[in-house]
């Protein structure tokens, strides 16, 4: 970075690309403010308005890069596709089942419909997690339910929705971001139980 080098760790993250060096070289950087990505021999070029780095990633700086310029949308990262039987219940995020609804043509709101590949639950209170008993059986034996949850609620967490899941007869398998405001769990049937 400039004329400072160090060895460290990167780490890409959904939002940001993370570099923690020895000694004081460290940065942060919003994927959105970087101006210039490339990938050359090995090495992932970077530009944003308060400096520039190059960093040594071998084999991953072309997949690195590639994930930069074009970032999954949040449909691919719920593993939402063409042909699935998908439900949303508390979800009214208007763009969001727009692109639902431009993907999937068996889409159902407001209930889960029986024999659904993905079942999409708001939830923002412990007292909710019992329905997610009623949603398993709403969901194929592959299928996959996503709890979406307000980010940063001191009453409702990740850890609630964790720790209610094999009560349920579900086990976490992923978090995502859903949106700035909210993060979801992906809940599934134990592959021994299927």
């Amino acid at each position: 970075m400039g004329r400072a080098s160090a060895a460290g760790k990167a780490r890409l993250e959904e939002t940001d690309l993370v570099f923690r060096g020895e000694g004081d070289l460290k940065f942060k950087v919003p994927l959105k403010d970087l101006r210039r990505v490339d990938a050359r021999a090995g090495a992932l070029y970077l530009e944003w308005a308060e400096g520039r780095a190059v960093l040594d990633l071998g084999d991953q700086a072309a997949r690195w890069a590639e994930k930069i310029r074009s970032p999954p949308s949040l449909l691919d990262k719920l593993g939402v596709k063409r042909g699935q039987r998908v439900s949303v219940v508390g979800i009214e995020d208007r763009e969001f089942l727009d692109q639902l609804s431009a993907r999937v043509d068996d889409l159902t709101r407001g209930r889960a419909r029986a024999g659904s590949d993905l079942v999409l639950v708001a939830m923002s209170d412990r007292a909710d997690l019992p329905r997610l008993l009623k949603l398993r059986e709403a969901i194929k034996a592959g299928g996959a339910i996503w709890v979406v949850w307000p980010k940063g609620s001191k009453e409702f967490r990740e850890d609630d929705v964790r720790a209610y899941g094999p009560t349920a007869g579900l086990v976490d398998v992923k978090v995502a971001r859903f949106s700035d405001t909210l993060s979801a769990l992906k809940m599934m049937i134990p592959r021994a139980q299927r």
